[in-house]
């Protein structure tokens, strides 16, 4: 069962690129958008799984 309707966003540093992936993919039955954050987004953003600083956002929009 898809969730259609659902926004997900997961950022994530290096290592936890390919699981958030898979997490994606496993959650939304779907390929996500990834996208490398901006700059001024990586100080104030950590990955979802660590307290490292993320990199990209893994997103259905």
């Amino acid at each position: 069962m898809t969730k259609e309707g659902i926004k997900m966003k997961i950022y994530s540093c290096e290592t936890h690129i390919n699981h958030a992936l898979d997490v994606f993919v496993a959650e939304q039955e779907k390929f996500p958008i990834l996208e490398s954050l901006s700059e001024g987004e990586k100080l104030s953003t950590n990955c979802t799984y660590c307290d490292c600083i993320a990199l990209y956002i893994v997103a259905n929009e």
